[in-house]
Parts: C-alpha cells; structure tokens; sequence
C-alpha cells in the first residue's frame, strides 16, 4: 500500500488516472469509468502501476515498456555505435580540406588567436565559443600569428588542424546526442535511429560542423542541455537521487554553455524553462506530496537550472577579461574607464592633466555605449545631404582624426586657463584645421535634428563654430574633469546640443556613425561626452589608476555593447542574406568556398531530401496528433487492438516538447531586425529532424490502419534510399568539388540543381 502511495507521489498521469490510483490506494472503489473504457485499457493502466512499482525497486522507468531487455538492448547499443561511427567518419573526413581560410573563419579563428596572444577585441557574441576554440588551437600547436584576413588566404605553414578539429569533434557529437534523445522519448531505437540517420547523412550539419565556426559548438550545448534535460525527466520517480542531481546539474551546465557561445542559447533556456514549470506544476498538483517536499523539488531547480548557470556564465566572462588583458582593436566600443584596464592602451596606468585646459589636444568620446568618438575627415558630405561641408561623425577606433584642439571663442593668445562650466568655446579639427561647426541645415539620418560639420579653414570661421561647455551636475564656474565629468556641448546660434543618433551612415559616410545637434535638450547618453586623450605640456599630469572600473561594472558595460551591436548588424549593399522563410524549404545556401571552376567550391546547403522530409514531418505530425487524440477522446478503434493510453502520451508529449523547441529556436527570427543568415536555422533544425524520428514511431506498434501504413511505408523510404543516397549525391557540397559548374553536363552536380536559388 505505501509503495503505491510513493507511485502515485511522484507519476506525471493525469489527474483522473491519479486521482483513481488514490482511491484505489485506500481501498475505495473507482468511480471514474466511462462507457468507452474497456478492459483492456484498466489492464493496461494497472500494468502501468506495476511498472511503476517496479520502478521503486530500483528499476529504470525506461523499463516500463520493456524495450531494455538483454536482445533490445544489445540492438540499441549496436545502433548508437553504428551512429557514433557514421557521425565521426562523415565529419572528420577531409577536415584539412580546403587548406584556406573559408567563410566565417577569417572572423572566430582571428578571434582565436587574439585569445593566444590575450589581445582584446569586441564581438556580438559571448566570449565561451571563440576561448574555447583558442584553447583548441593553443594545445593543438598553433601560435596565433595567422592574421585571418579574408577567405581564400592560404594556411601554409600555420597549424589549423586542431581548431577545425575540435569544431568537427564536437559536430560529431549531434547525431548521437540526437539518438540518446529520441531513444528517451519514444522507447524506440527505430525512431532513435532515423533522428540520426537524419543528422548524420545531412550534408549541412556536415559542412556546418568541418570548420572554425561558432555554430557546432553552440549546437553541441544545445543538444546536451535537451539529451539532459529529458533523462532528468526520466528520473522523476528518483527524486533526490544520484543519477537525479547528475542531470539536473549537467542540464545547467549545457545552459550556461549554450548562452555563454550566442545568445540564441536563450531559446533553448526558454525550452528548458517551460518543461520545469510543467513538472513544477503537476507536482504541485500532486496531493499525495507535501508542500516541504514541493519546496525541495522547487529549490533544487532554482540551484540546478538558475543559480548554478548563472555563475558559470558569469565565470565564463571573468576568465574572458583575465586573459585578454592587452589593447586591440576592441578598446574603441568600451568606455574609458574600461581601456584603463587593458594594457598597451594610452589610458592604462597613464597620467595627464587632471582638468581640461585652452590650447589641449584632446578626445571627445560619447557616454552612449559603442557611441563612438567625435571624428571628422577630408571627405565632405554628399549633394542632397545638408550643407556640402566636412563631414563630422563619430568613429568607434582609436584613430588620428579623432583629435581636436580646445579654443576660446575669441583668438586672443591661449594660455593654460582651465575651461570651466558655461565657457564659450571653439573646437578645431587637428588634422583638417576646420571647426566644429552646426546650422539649421537637418541631419543626414535624424530629419528632426540638424547637421554637423567641419567648416572654416585654419581656425577661422563664423558664430556656428561656438558652443558651450556644460558639467552635468555642474554650476557656472565648475571645471571639467578629465575621463570624470560628464560634458554637454550646446550650440550657441541654434540652442541644439552635440548629439550621437547612433545610426550607421551610408557608405559616403564611411559606415560610421551619425553625428547630429538635437534640439531636444533632455540629458541622455547620446548627448553626454567626456574628455579621453588630454595632451597639454603646460599642465600638471595625475595618474588615472584610481578609474580603473569593477568587475560587474564591466560585465555590465560588455553586454551592452554586445547587444547593441548585435542589434546594429544590418545588411551591406550586395551582401548576401535571407529571410526566415527561406530556410526549412531550403531555398537558398551559403559559399564557404569559392566561386568559378577553378576555385575549390565549398557550399552549404542541407541535404534537400532530408530538409524536405523534415517540413513534411512537422505537418505530418500534426495530424497525428490530431487524430490519436480524438480517437482516444471518442473511443475509435484505430486497429484490432487500441493505441494504448501510454503510446499516445510519448507521441503527443515527447513530439511536443520537440515541436515547441523547433518553434522556440525558429519563429523568434521573424521578429528580428538585424541581418539574418541561413545557418541560423541549424538549431531548430535539430528539432525537426528529431520529431522526423518521432513520426516513425507508430511502426513500432504494428498497426493496421491505412493511413498509418503509409505512414510505415514513408519511414521506410527515408531510411532505406532516400538518406544515403540523397547524401551520395550531394556529399561534393560539404567535402568540396573542382571543374565545371552545376549547368554544365560534365560537373558533379550536373542535374542536381533543383532549384534556382541554389548557386553552386
């Protein structure tokens, strides 16, 4: 009796089954029975209770359907080698294949290096992904001085092996998380097996995994946060025990690791998220458990799933600042009391006159995170944009054209007179010689701000050159400190004030950001500046160690400029990108090599029979569902025997924790502004290719109905022709191809162009 009380404890049935099972328990009689429950089904369900009695005994409720026997499970294990095999063989083949920089690695594997060499840079990414494929690339031999300038350079002498290696390995591991996963939530090897064969035989997760990118190694944390996630499912009549805690921790582990490689890991963390507040939720439902108990199993998640991630993310970020200590090409987008800390930048441990002065040379850098510094060049604006003058912007890089030289309003002699709150200054241009200038003409981007430019020539100029200085937080007669004080610059003809809009200007623009004059005199980030570089010889130097920021400081600072310039990623003339519908019909690849017969061409595309099965799968399992569940609601018989109660649960439960982690991970994207690219469907990708599997699981069940027989017969297609030889056929995408082109008879793809958006 109390072993069946401890069952129905920790079971996830429905109420009605555990609201029976209680009344059974103490000895009442059910209730709850309808006219279209037959026998069959109580037996079912009391074999069920005996599972789960088994289960207390220390039995897996992996054995509930007995599908572990010595025979089956020898079959299984045979099956998960065989994937291991086919997942390694087919990605590690050619790995040193092209021996050039292809892609996206002239990007992650720079970004490699300048961890070997601890040299800071800025990426939209978290750090975890680029230190680990630095850490690849260091045991491995190479010596990070491999510039990665543009796709096509060769390799030669550099070692490249251990970064695409370790990609490749951890792409290697997909399809066998994927069979362990499916394996778990069907019971069924075959559905196991498809999944993999899925993965496996998929000439874009090839090719996506063979070289320096971040996308295998977010798929990695991906697949190993869902392949836990759903064996710490399977121990929820172990509560508290070993293996329990095991996958509850490694599920945060793979959290951490798939948000600390993108911030797309967000989706999988969401997926993750939904699935405990549903088991929260039926075991808060559960009357047999106490609430003391429920608080354990709450308190346990928050620890496993919140806690523990969290501060392995933000570890993953400490030893990302340790170890890139030096200036690089990153400093520019941080601000000035983060460059302190870098070494080799001008800020760290520097000193220089503690108070702006008349006759400096100085810098001028926008508050707003990435807001860049005030920089002007030769190049003036073009005809139709405002004032044909000097175009004045703001540049994210340290640069010689950020420089500018501090005057009084009038040309009287300069003397080193400190400027102070309400001052009327000039600002010359060092390199140019042309002031600061603003008039009524409108902005470039910003038609409700007006222009900014540099106009005169050796400091002359008219009353637009004047602006005046204002401490926020000041009163008249303050001085403005050096990289402390937050300045604003008001215009004196026009009343507007110095402005960042923070949008990217035109290609005539150089891509740099737009400058304007707001009238809009709110304080904001984008209109409040301070003094960097500060040269004057007539002046006192102080040292600036005491601005060196803390550790959460600069956490927080990073994720800003990470997410603003995440969201700042737009498309270039001619740059090639897509739209998320392109991609589960495959409409459209990525070059990862080459162009004309000579090159060696290397293109990403998915395997088209196998993204095309996919797409079919998910509406095919739709409609599975449907009609299991209103069979089951009327009582129809499907075949000679019923789909029994627990069949349709792992069909409709497990296919739908798949179908809302391939919604999570894909309709996100409609929502996006930034640019997209066709590889950022992988991850949902992973998920249809698992629910493919899952739609094979009725065979297993030997059904008579017709539709399922077609449903048989459709799987058996795709495994037996479809997978091997759709990937024969198209395998010179991912391991490479010389010579003709796809319209030409004599090319390897000759007539395997399918559609006309494919270019290769």
């Amino acid at each position: 009796m109390a072993k069946k009380k401890c069952v129905a404890q920790y079971k996830d049935e429905s109420s009605m089954l555990r609201n029976r099972r209680g009344q059974i328990n103490s000895g009442e009689q059910s209730p709850v029975s309808t006219h279209h429950e037959s026998t069959q089904e109580n037996t079912e369900d009391d074999r069920l209770s005996e599972g789960d009695s088994q289960s207390l005994n220390g039995t897996s409720a992996q054995h509930d359907q007995g599908i572990y026997s010595p025979k089956n499970e020898a079959q299984s294990t045979a099956f998960f080698l065989l994937v291991v095999f086919l997942a390694f063989s087919t990605r590690l083949y050619k790995i040193m294949e092209p021996p050039h920089v292809c892609w996206d690695e002239t990007h992650f594997g720079k970004m490699g290096s300048y961890y070997i060499n601890r040299t800071f840079f800025f990426d939209v990414h978290p750090p975890l992904g680029k230190m680990l494929i630095g850490l690849a690339g260091y045991m491995t031999g190479y010596d990070g001085t491999y510039p990665f300038l543009k796709p096509g350079d060769k390799y030669e002498h550099h070692n490249y092996w251990g970064m695409r290696g370790f990609c490749a390995s951890l792409g290697s591991c997909l399809p066998p998380f994927a069979y362990l996963t499916v394996l778990e939530l069907s019971q069924s090897s075959t559905a196991a097996l498809i999944t993999a064969a899925v993965l496996a035989f998929d000439t874009g997760c090839i090719t996506i995994s063979q070289y320096i990118l971040l996308d295998p190694i977010l798929m990695f944390f991906i697949m190993g946060a869902v392949l836990s996630m759903v064996k710490f499912n399977r121990q929820r009549y172990r509560p508290f025990s070993a293996p329990w805690w095991f996958w509850l921790v490694l599920t945060g582990v793979n959290l951490s690791g798939a948000l600390g490689v993108k911030f797309v890991g967000l989706f999988v963390i969401l997926l993750v998220g939904m699935n405990t507040a549903w088991d929260l939720w039926s075991l808060l439902g559960d009357l047999h458990l106490s609430l003391m108990d429920f608080g354990k199993h709450l308190l346990s998640r928050v620890f496993g799933l919140i806690l523990l991630p969290l501060f392995l993310y933000v570890t993953i970020f400490a030893v990302h600042f340790v170890v890139l200590n030096k200036s690089g090409p990153g400093d520019g987008f941080f601000s000035s009391a983060f460059q302190s800390r870098l070494i080799g930048n001008n800020l760290h441990n520097a000193s220089m006159p503690e108070y702006l002065a008349y006759g400096s040379i100085i810098t001028v850098k926008n508050l707003r995170i990435a807001g860049g510094y005030l920089h002007s060049h030769w190049h003036l604006y073009p005809e139709g944009v405002g004032a044909k003058q000097q175009q004045v912007t703001a540049y994210l890089h340290k640069d010689y054209n950020n420089m500018w030289l501090v005057h009084r309003s009038n040309d009287s002699d300069e003397e080193p007179d400190l400027v102070r709150h309400g001052d009327i200054i000039r600002l010359e241009h060092k390199e140019t010689t042309r002031n600061l200038h603003s008039h009524l003409h409108e902005a470039p981007l910003t038609k409700k701000h007006f222009q900014v430019t540099g106009y005169g020539i050796n400091g002359t100029g008219d009353p637009n050159d004047l602006w005046q200085v204002e401490v926020c937080g000041g009163r008249k007669g303050d001085l403005v400190k050096v990289l402390r004080s937050k300045v604003r610059f008001l215009h004196r003809a026009t009343g507007c004030v110095l402005y960042s809009s923070g949008k990217t200007l035109p290609k005539w623009g150089w891509e740099q950001v737009e400058i304007t004059c707001s009238p809009y005199l709110k304080e904001t980030p984008n209109s409040q500046w301070n003094i960097e570089d500060h040269i004057n010889t007539k002046l006192p130097n102080i040292s600036l160690s005491v601005l060196k920021p803390h550790f959460l400081e600069i956490l927080l600072e990073s994720h800003i400029v990470m997410i603003r310039g995440n969201s700042g990623l737009k498309p270039k003339d001619n740059e090639m990108s897509s739209k998320p519908w392109h991609w589960p019909i495959n409409y459209q690849g990525l070059r990862f090599s080459g162009v004309n017969e000579t090159e060696y061409r290397v293109y990403l595309l998915g395997n088209p029979v196998i993204w095309w099965l996919n797409l079919v799968s998910l509406g095919l399992y739709v409609v599975m569902v449907a009609v299991a569940s209103l069979a089951l609601r009327r009582g129809v018989q499907l075949d000679k025997r019923r789909i029994g109660r627990k069949h349709c649960r792992v069909l409709m439960e497990g296919g739908g924790l798949l179908l809302l982690g391939w919604f999570l991970h894909y309709v996100p994207f409609y929502t996006m502004g930034r640019i997209l690219y066709y590889h950022h469907y992988f991850p949902a990708m992973l998920f249809s290719s698992m629910l493919t599997g899952k739609v094979g699981l009725p065979q297993t069940h030997a059904p008579h109905n017709a539709p399922i027989i077609l449903i048989a017969l459709y799987i058996c297609f795709s495994l037996c022709f479809s997978k091997p030889c759709s990937f024969y056929m198209f395998h010179p995408l991912s391991y490479g191809m010389r010579g003709p082109l796809a319209h030409d008879p004599d090319s390897t793809m000759a007539g395997l162009k399918w559609m006309d958006s494919w270019e290769f």
